[in-house]
């Protein structure tokens, strides 16, 4: 619990402005009438309350499914049982990581507006659902997603273990992160989008309660691959440095706490 709510913290906050950026590129209303580059920290707060219990719920989750299913290195089950416990590792951290989510990112592309307004008007006009909003989507965004991160990256750490002859260090495991996320962001980026739209859509619309891949086929009647793959290099960076911060921060403070 600790070293995952440590390692989310570290990345989110870090990272952020360039979440920002990849978000307004996303956006409906494009990059400039987003907000451009001003107030890069709009969203800020919702990110910092949900970081912690976000990545600490996932952690134990992981590691939980993980520790009783069979895995290691020498078993031909370890892919499929890296990929069960990051599903549901992520199916438990969406209940947390969703809301604030939809609060940071209409923050995100109304820098004028303070976190919290944006949370009670939400509320106020939407109720509890519609800070759940995108669930679903953010949900078939995660799971794809982390079907390819978890799976490689610890195999990239076995493979660097084995050549090395003993197991990986924190930075050998950030360094395996930083390309197992890279990659898993550039494949997993269509759902992305559709997931940023459905946020960002106004209540009651056609979009609002669109599923992702529905409203993916949409965009790209509408835009073309270029509208399916926005954000794609901000979202890249982002989480290739997320990738080497959260899982190198992740495996350094579990050592130092065992």
């Amino acid at each position: 619990l600790k070293a995952g709510g440590v390692a989310g913290v570290c990345v989110d906050l870090i990272l952020f402005p360039l979440d920002t950026v990849k978000t307004r590129l996303q956006s409906p209303q494009g990059f400039r009438k987003a907000g451009g580059f001003r107030g890069i920290y709009a969203g800020v707060p919702s990110t910092a309350i949900g970081s912690f219990p976000n990545a600490a719920a996932f952690f134990i989750t992981y590691e939980n499914v993980k520790s009783v299913l069979p895995h290691g290195s020498s078993s031909y089950l370890s892919p499929a049982t890296h990929m069960v416990a990051a599903s549901l590792g992520e199916v438990v951290a969406c209940l947390i990581r969703v809301p604030s989510e939809v609060v940071k990112q209409r923050a995100q592309v109304s820098p004028s507006s303070s976190t919290l307004r944006i949370l009670s008007h939400t509320l106020y006009h939407e109720g509890i659902q519609g800070l759940y909003r995108g669930y679903k989507s953010t949900v078939l965004r995660e799971i794809p997603f982390s079907l390819v991160q978890f799976p490689l990256w610890e195999s990239l750490k076995d493979l660097w273990s084995w050549k090395q002859g003993h197991v990986v260090d924190s930075w050998q495991s950030a360094v395996c992160g930083a390309f197992a996320g890279g990659f898993a962001a550039a494949v997993t980026t269509p759902l992305d989008v559709a997931k940023t739209r459905i946020m960002l859509a106004k209540a009651g619309s056609s979009n609002a309660s669109s599923l992702s891949l529905s409203l993916s086929g949409g965009i790209w009647r509408t835009q073309g691959l270029s509208g399916l793959f926005a954000g794609v290099v901000p979202r890249m960076a982002a989480i290739s440095l997320g990738g080497f911060i959260f899982l190198g921060t992740y495996e350094k403070t579990r050592q130092l706490l065992l």
